[in-house]
């Protein structure tokens, strides 16, 4: 298939491209026990970089295995008061954060856009997300069920008791710093558990900001955050033990590192790890629909998103159509630093080391021949932008449609037959989340049932909700984020049996 390359894309840039957050920034400890304090050791600090502008914007601690102990000693100690009180006493917290987060909106917002380099709708989504989370949770906490209590065996009564796990130990990933801990911390403190959370090291003052907005205001101890790398903080938290679970969200080699650590002491862990969606397009779709909704899933954050719609199966019968509306949808994205305005939608790569990976990612489909109908390459001039990318005529098992690009690149490829695109796009080693398009409700009903993956959308994609579960199969990881679901991780069943009968 060929299609016309347009104009090339362009950073969009504010005549005063900075965005000082200096004013609003949040300490640079670590907080523990419902403080900021320095940490145990004299370390090198970690300088946080804006990618729109390259500029270091905050400096934060490295933390070490001492720091973390310090955290969970007071996770521990906090639990035990915690873990005691009732539904209503925790969903009032949790609508308390929710409502705290709702008056600090603007400072939330300023800050996740200076440090990940967001758009303003970006930002303004994974705010009300985040809120939106916490009042789920509030309210979910207050409606577990369980078996019923009674006689299952003669003269003995039978009760479950749903407890909270103890020490919940995080790790939160750089592409949703904020989201990504509401969707941690909201069902972990909701179940009665406290925390230490990790907060990537490219990303972690909205995460510190929270904790200096909650200071004072929740109970001391529930939720503590450590800065630093994850070789040592992380590695800390996966093997300490007086931590009963690991809930990771990140790539797929971090979650084999935690869960290969954690099994040493036999711990849970729950991860939710990458993602390579496959868009499944049969040949009576609505093309034009299916292009607008992968122009919107596929390059969301930048593409920086696990369930970003990357990588498209078209039916050879109409891909030619379906690319050249691609290509035009595609085409109208606008690139810019979020300060360049709201129509801004594309930002840049989170870090120089990701930006230099994607690039290599373009020039290794380039060389093998690949297409470019739009984009495919980075942009010149400050910060980590790369333009957004369509790449055609890609080939079955091609390393550019199997791997993770996390970045503002969708592939597409073509199938022949309802069982080719099935085979196809379960060949994936993740599992995290699909989408099919068609009209045919058979097709609605029966290829879903098909696809190994944990989501999948019909005629949509990308679109989440708190009341259902998000989570992946294979490669992808196990546990669930949102819904009762999440609340079931991070909870034990208990079988008590009473015998009334002696």
């Amino acid at each position: 298939m060929t299609t016309t390359q347009p104009e090339a894309f362009t950073v969009h840039r504010a005549e005063n491209n900075t965005s000082d957050v200096s004013a609003i920034l949040p300490p640079a400890g670590h907080f523990i026990a419902g403080t900021f304090v320095p940490g145990a050791a004299s370390t090198a600090p970690i300088d946080v970089v804006n990618p729109a502008t390259e500029e270091v914007i905050a400096s934060v601690h490295a933390g070490t295995a001492a720091d973390v102990d310090a955290a969970v000693a007071a996770a521990v100690s906090a639990q035990r008061t915690w873990g005691n009180t009732t539904p209503k006493e925790r969903a009032d917290v949790l609508n308390l954060i929710a409502n705290i987060i709702e008056a600090n909106r603007a400072a939330f917002e300023a800050i996740e856009s200076a440090n990940t380099g967001k758009p303003a709708a970006v930002v303004e989504d994974d705010v009300t997300s985040t809120i939106d989370t916490f009042r789920f949770m509030a309210g979910a906490s207050r409606t577990l069920t369980s078996m019923a209590g009674g006689d299952y065996a003669t003269d003995h009564t039978s009760v479950i008791l749903r407890e909270p796990v103890g020490v919940v130990g995080v790790i939160t990933p750089w592409n949703y710093p904020l989201l990504m801990a509401a969707w941690k911390i909201a069902p972990i403190l909701a179940a009665g558990n406290s925390l230490v959370l990790k907060p990537s090291e490219q990303t972690p003052l909205s995460t510190l900001k929270l904790a200096e907005v909650l200071a004072g205001r929740i109970p001391n101890g529930i939720l503590n955050v450590v800065t630093g790398q994850g070789r040592t903080v992380g590695q800390r938290i996966s093997e300490h033990p007086d931590i009963a679970l690991v809930a990771l969200t990140g790539s797929v080699v971090s979650g084999q590192s935690v869960a290969e650590t954690a099994a040493r002491s036999v711990k849970r862990v729950h991860l939710e790890l990458g993602g390579k969606a496959p868009v499944v397009v049969f040949p009576d779709a609505d093309l034009r629909a299916a292009a607008a909704g992968v122009r919107n899933a596929g390059f969301w954050n930048a593409g920086q998103d696990c369930g970003a719609a990357c990588r498209v199966l078209v039916h050879e019968s109409v891909a030619e159509e379906f690319t050249r509306n691609l290509v035009s949808e595609v085409s109208t994205l606008v690139v810019g630093a979020p300060e360049a305005g709201d129509d801004v939608e594309i930002g840049p790569m989170i870090s120089r080391p990701h930006f230099e990976r994607v690039k290599a990612a373009l020039s290794e489909a380039r060389a093998a021949g690949l297409t470019m109908a739009v984009g495919g390459s980075a942009l010149d001039g400050t910060g980590y932008f790369i333009e957004p990318t369509v790449i055609t005529d890609v080939p079955a098992g091609a390393a550019i449609a199997t791997h993770e690009i996390f970045g503002p690149v969708v592939t597409v490829e073509t199938f022949s037959s309802e069982e080719e695109a099935v085979a196809r796009a379960n060949e994936s080693p993740y599992g995290l989340s699909a989408s099919v398009w068609t009209r045919d409700s058979s097709l609605s009903l029966r290829i879903p049932k098909q696809l190994d993956f944990g989501t999948v959308w019909v005629n949509a994609h990308l679109v989440l909700a708190c009341e259902v579960p998000w989570g992946g199969f294979k490669g992808s990881g196990y546990g669930r984020d949102l819904s009762l679901y999440a609340l079931d991780d991070y909870s034990r069943t208990k079988h008590v049996m009473i015998n009334h009968g002696a």
